[in-house]
């Protein structure tokens, strides 16, 4: 009996050492990605003042859409618009790459793989210090988004552990990790480029150099601190090679074929719930990344928000997330998670409502409140039941997957929601994407009847 209590502690000690680290690891590597947040309507201003051929053609691109639904020609929400036109970009190849980044993890290891990501990373940080043109620019943000694999990977190292405790705690966590890098890095991105324009150098290149040192720092903590979590009995059996068409075909990637054509394939009912619980991701984050991004519009044109006060909106939001996710959602147990996301996006329905109708900034911010909390729960939540389907040998593939989807649900999300705000108004667009929460809810409560055997 001792021996078994040992055993159980060993692994408790490990579970909490893996989990630290990949806090820390994916802190610092958000830490570097979201310092350009703050900067990038300013980088667009920049190119457009240089007459840059490329930046010229897109902008194209940027003013037909602009004229199909009828937004304004306002230098605000050109400038909105043209970064949401690069987000998407940045999300579609994410979309393409984060499942052969979890099926290569399944088969050479994590270690390795958060290695190889890094070093992409850091070249991609190396080209946005030096660019000189916007296709340098362009360039850094398609590397960024091949190479940006580090979170799907940290959700695959978390999934690897034994203990369904330990999986909840560690998914939270790197909900904390996102909080914290989404609220401190802009701010750090901001403050970084003034010190640039007082000295006289280029504004961005400094955030541009801190970012690859945050990543060299990240790809040290890798090499010196971070365990392999997939034995090689695992990594030896998830050697098979599966079609290519299914980490590439977006209907295979929502019936998760990839999965299902291996020897370790679950059940029908483990993957019909697995399925379920993809759309359910997508459909949150559809609708999610759609408010996300009409936000800057309704601010901005029923209260006037200046830049500051967007950040501070955003800082808000942060703050609310990470006290949510290191208080309440870290405690969830182990099969209350389908009930906490149940009741997370029912909370997004008033959230919704009360944001599209605002009239004063009491309303707003109520309206934010709710949202979120909604939103430090609800990826935590389906992360973990995600995470505990699939065997050892297919959990990189899994989350890799899981991952393409939010970054399709990213891609999507922004320009159906900015076409119906435009087009319709904001009010019915909030109150359509309040009514749409039916959908996730309805696919919850089919995923909570399949059973897990």
């Amino acid at each position: 009996m001792s021996a078994v209590n040992k055993s159980a502690e060993d692994d408790g000690s490990f579970s909490s050492k893996v989990i630290n680290i990949v806090f820390i690891l994916l802190l610092l590597d958000l830490l570097g990605f979201t310092l350009i947040l703050p900067l990038l309507p300013s980088i667009l201003d920049h190119y457009a003042q240089t007459g840059d051929v490329v930046y010229e053609s897109l902008q194209g691109v940027v003013d037909w859409f602009r004229d199909a639904v009828g937004i304004p020609m306002e230098k605000k929400y050109n400038t909105v618009l043209f970064g949401g036109l690069i987000g998407s970009l940045f999300s579609l190849l994410q979309f393409l790459a984060s499942p052969i980044t979890g099926v290569l993890a399944d088969r050479h290891g994590r270690r390795p793989l958060l290695i190889l990501t890094t070093l992409g990373l850091m070249s991609s940080y190396a080209v946005w210090a030096v660019s000189q043109s916007f296709s340098m620019f362009l360039l850094f943000r398609v590397i960024g988004g091949i190479c940006k694999g580090n979170v799907s990977l940290c959700t695959a190292i978390v999934a690897d552990l034994p203990c369904p405790k330990a999986r909840n705690r560690g998914m939270a966590m790197i909900g904390i990790a996102f909080s914290l890098g989404f609220t401190v890095g802009p701010l750090m991105g901001a403050y970084f480029a003034l010190r640039s324009r007082t000295t006289g150098g280029v504004f961005y290149q400094t955030p541009a150099l801190l970012a690859l040192a945050f990543s060299a720092a990240d790809l040290l903590f890798i090499w010196f601190m971070l365990p392999e979590t997939l034995t090689k009995d695992v990594k030896a059996s998830s050697s098979e090679c599966g079609d290519s068409r299914d980490l590439l075909s977006p209907l295979s990637l929502f019936r998760f074929s990839a999965v299902t054509k291996t020897k370790d394939s679950p059940s029908k009912e483990r993957m019909k719930k697995l399925q379920v619980l993809g759309l359910v991701y997508f459909c949150y984050l559809f609708l999610f990344s759609g408010l996300e991004f009409t936000l800057s519009f309704l601010t901005h044109q029923r209260f006037q928000f200046t830049s500051m006060q967007q950040g501070k909106m955003f800082f808000f939001i942060g703050v609310i997330m990470a006290l949510i996710q290191g208080g309440y959602a870290r405690r969830i147990k182990p099969g209350h998670h389908i009930r906490a996301v149940r009741m997370a996006i029912v909370t997004l329905i008033p959230a919704f409502i009360l944001i599209g109708l605002s009239w004063n900034m009491t309303m707003l911010y109520v309206g934010l409140a709710l949202y979120s909390f909604a939103a430090a729960i609800v990826v935590p939540c389906l992360s973990t039941l995600v995470s505990d389907h699939g065997s050892a040998t297919q959990k990189g593939t899994v989350m890799g997957i899981l991952r393409s989807l939010g970054a399709l649900a990213r891609a999507l999300g922004p320009v159906v929601s900015s076409s119906v705000y435009w087009i319709a108004g904001a009010p019915t667009c909030f109150l359509l994407s309040a009514a749409s929460f039916i959908i996730p809810l309805a696919l919850l409560r089919t995923a909570g009847k399949l059973k897990d055997e």
